[in-house]
C-alpha cells in the first residue's frame, strides 16, 4: 500500500563550530533513520554550509532552527535565522580573490541541490533552504518517529524562491525555484 508519507525533525541552536558538527551529525542519523542514506553527504554539506553562514554573519544573535522534511520523494533542509539580510551567491568568476578560503558556501549547495532558495520572514529574520531528490529506490515504509527526540510536526513553511528570476526556474510545491547552472 502506497500512501504519501511527510518525516519532519527540526532542531534550535546557537550556529557554533561544535554546535555545527553536532547538528550535521543528528542530520545524518535521521537521514539514516529515514533510509535515506544516499542524501547524507550533499544534506550534511548544505548544512554545514547554512549554519557556517548564521555564524559568521548574522545579526542580532547566532540562534537558528535547522529544519529538515521528507515530502513527496523530496528532502528539503531549512535555516532560520533572526538576521533579515538575504545572502548572495559568490561566484569563482565573481569573487575579488579566486584563492580565497571562503564565501563560496551558496554556490557550494546551488551546485549539489535540486534547488534552494531563501525569503525574508518580517522581523523574525528569514529562512535560507535547499531540496534534494530522494533516490528512486527508497522503500515507502519509512519510520515516522524521529531520532534523538528532535521536535517534529511543526508547520513547514513552503520554500520561496531567491534571486532575481532570471535563471531557469520550474514550479515545485507551488514555487518557482532557481536551479543549478552547474552541469551535475
Amino acid at each position: 500500500m502506497s500512501q504519501a508519507s511527510s518525516r519532519q525533525c527540526a532542531v534550535e541552536l546557537q550556529a557554533l563550530p561544535s554546535r555545527i558538527g553536532q547538528v550535521r551529525r543528528i542530520v545524518s542519523a535521521q537521514l539514516r533513520y529515514w533510509n535515506l542514506d544516499p542524501l547524507i553527504e550533499k544534506a550534511a554539506l548544505g548544512v554545514t554550509e547554512l549554519l557556517t553562514n548564521v555564524h559568521q554573519h548574522a545579526k542580532p544573535d547566532k540562534v537558528c532552527t535547522v529544519e529538515i522534511e521528507f515530502l513527496l520523494g523530496r528532502l528539503t533542509v531549512s535555516v532560520h535565522d533572526h538576521d533579515p539580510r538575504l545572502p548572495a551567491v559568490v561566484h569563482l568568476q565573481d569573487g575579488p580573490d579566486p584563492l580565497a578560503t571562503s564565501g563560496r558556501g551558496l554556490a557550494l549547495i546551488e551546485a549539489v541541490s535540486e534547488s534552494w532558495g531563501a525569503r525574508p520572514q518580517g522581523d523574525s529574520g528569514k529562512v535560507v533552504w535547499f531540496t534534494l531528490p530522494a533516490p528512486s529506490a527508497t522503500p515507502v515504509g519509512i519510520p515516522a518517529t524521529p531520532a534523538y527526540g528532535a521536535v517534529g510536526g511543526g508547520v513547514f513553511r513552503d520554500p520561496v524562491p531567491f534571486g532575481d528570476g532570471a535563471g531557469a526556474a520550474e514550479t515545485v510545491r507551488g514555487h518557482a525555484v532557481v536551479r543549478s547552472a552547474v552541469a551535475r
